[in-house]
């Protein structure tokens, strides 16, 4: 007996420590500016997001379970709180897990759909956390919503969460009619990695005269190239939850399958060519990016040197799956209408703003939100009560505004 409560107060001062260490480790590191009006709020989501981390860290270590494997486990015990006014069904696409959301009401003509690619870097997110999301989406544009529960780190790295991806969309795409919705309204939709993989199906379909055509893209503060990570927004938000560049830095290189000592390489540039960078420069140099997103401290930062050990391993950030930014204008100029959202305290902000003026310069039609105290995966607090964000409402009221119009 005596020793099991020696146990179990070694445990309780074990859990105290590493939670004092998340708190200390947010309060040195974290930059949480006061803009995002509720700065205390954003801290105390922080700061449970870091702990979850953190112990999955600890487990992985331990070689109980992986990193990503618990994080997702413990978000997705939170009870779903079901709408009266919107039917769900969970359904698989071969084998791919989807959730079909559709409103309650009947429809004497087919209703909008949209193909919903949730975030979280291929580490966190699941059909559950983005459940809310979706629901309002469906209820309020009166839309038919498709979810993807595409498969996952750290067993599933690249590129299965396009494929996957694709598998769904496809079938969606062949059973319209089964669902009722409008072949000539369907839109492709996503949050961070999730908006990536909407750019993605976007080029991809274009070459798919057999499937219906996708009627718009909406990318919510999405993740739109894996190659330069000094831009502006990089720069400036390094530090800003729920994003830092040091967490994006991870699900980059375990998506890719990189080792983790390039960090440095990769941050300074030198992992690719004098001749790649000069080749994509003109749609990633800063020049593109409009002056009043510089005004806060922000450093030039030219290329070193190649490193070709590092090229040969980080090349596959090239690929156009995984920075659908830098395809070509004759792919770029073909692209449906977009609705892109960006936030202001952003990692990743300057992918959209770069994405924008690519679209805008081959004649897409874009309508762009900018939330100036929006921060990367504020959507995702909707309905999360005492943490929910204002700026989540907005974000979520704008895309209805888009989908309604079309």
């Amino acid at each position: 007996m005596a020793l099991l409560l020696l146990v179990l107060q070694a445990a309780c001062a074990f859990s105290l420590g590493v939670g004092l260490w998340v708190v200390c480790s947010h309060l040195l590191r974290a930059d949480v500016p006061a803009a995002v009006g509720h700065p205390v709020r954003l801290r105390v989501l922080h700061c449970l997001l870091e702990l979850l981390i953190t112990w999955g860290m600890i487990l992985e270590k331990l070689r109980i379970c992986s990193m990503p494997q618990f994080v997702r486990f413990v978000h997705d015990l939170v009870p779903l709180k079901e709408d009266p006014d919107v039917v769900v069904t969970d359904l698989l696409f071969g084998t791919v897990p989807v959730k079909l959301y559709q409103p309650k009401g009947l429809s004497c003509t087919p209703r909008p759909g949209i193909v919903f690619y949730h975030g979280g870097g291929a580490v966190m997110g699941s059909l559950k956390t983005h459940y809310a999301i979706c629901c309002h989406l469906c209820k309020k544009s009166g839309s038919v919503v498709l979810a993807v529960g595409y498969r996952k780190l750290p067993q599933h790295k690249f590129p299965v969460v396009l494929t996957d991806c694709f598998a769904a969309t496809t079938h969606f795409l062949k059973s319209l009619n089964v669902y009722g919705v409008d072949p000539d309204r369907v839109v492709v939709c996503g949050d961070s990695v999730g908006g990536a993989v909407a750019t993605v199906v976007c080029q991809k379909f274009l070459g798919c005269p057999d499937l219906p055509k996708i009627r718009a893209q909406i990318l919510i503060y999405a993740q739109l190239q894996a190659v330069h990570f000094q831009l502006p927004s990089y720069q400036q938000n390094k530090n800003v939850p729920l994003a830092s560049r040091d967490f994006a830095f991870y699900c980059w290189h375990r998506y890719l399958d990189i080792k983790p000592s390039w960090k440095s390489t990769v941050l300074k540039g030198a992992h690719l060519p004098a001749e790649v960078w000069e080749k994509y420069r003109k749609w990633l140099g800063t020049e593109n990016i409009p002056e009043r997103f510089k005004k806060r401290p922000y450093r030039p930062v030219l290329p070193e040197p190649l490193n070709e050990a590092a090229y040969l391993e980080t090349s596959l950030a090239l690929d156009l799956l995984n920075s659908p930014l830098i395809a070509d204008d004759e792919v770029i100029s073909q692209l449906p209408e977009a609705c892109i959202v960006s936030c202001e305290y952003d990692l990743l902000r300057d992918d959209s703003l770069l994405y924008k003026k690519r679209l805008e310069d081959l004649g897409v039609p874009v309508t762009w939100y900018h939330m100036e105290d929006g921060f990367h995966g504020v959507l995702s607090t909707l309905d999360m009560g005492c943490l929910q964000f204002p700026c989540s409402t907005r974000i979520l009221d704008s895309l209805v505004h888009f989908l309604k119009r079309l």
